[in-house]
């Protein structure tokens, strides 16, 4: 083919995507993570104003791994959905529903991760997978999860060999 030619198309409509969800369904994927985005950050919020008293927009981008500018996007939009606020020259504190959604979280990644840990995955790998995990688990899964931790009793403290 010479450089001036154009590709050959096909003639008609495309084919419909493979999984068949077709526009619904990708809008349902954007949402899942806008949501699991969410979570992450009001989590985060969460560790660094138990750490610290407040989070910083700084912190924030520097613990999620984004620049400053994704971070401001992403906090403002939670702030448009009520579940944080945002003062100048001070951080970024969670609102009443901010502050239950990233106990929600937490508990469900300790979950997750506790029941790792009775299988016998090790403890960096469990908190790695737990994290993944968490956002993408039905409750059922997560009720059936809880009963093998109980049943299983919790996880033993980590040991030096396990540390990885």
């Amino acid at each position: 083919m010479k450089t001036t030619d154009k590709p050959a198309t096909r003639g008609g409509p495309l084919p419909p995507p493979s999984h068949n969800g077709g526009p619904e369904a990708f809008r349902r994927t954007r949402d899942d993570h806008a949501q699991e985005l969410a979570e992450d950050y009001v989590e985060l919020i969460d560790d660094l104003m138990r750490q610290y008293g407040e989070a910083r927009l700084v912190d924030i981008a520097k613990h999620i791994g984004v620049t400053h500018v994704t971070a401001n996007k992403t906090i403002a939009r939670l702030q448009r959905d009520g579940l944080v606020n945002k003062r100048p020259y001070r951080g970024v504190f969670l609102t009443p529903d901010g502050a239950k959604l990233a106990h929600k979280c937490r508990a469900r990644h300790e979950l997750v991760y506790n029941f790792l840990r009775a299988i016998g995955v090790p403890h960096t790998q469990a908190g790695i997978d737990a994290e993944g995990i968490e956002h993408h688990i039905s409750d059922a899964t997560l009720r059936a999860m809880a009963r093998h931790v109980k049943s299983a009793g919790k996880p033993a403290s980590r040991s030096r060999s396990d540390r990885d």
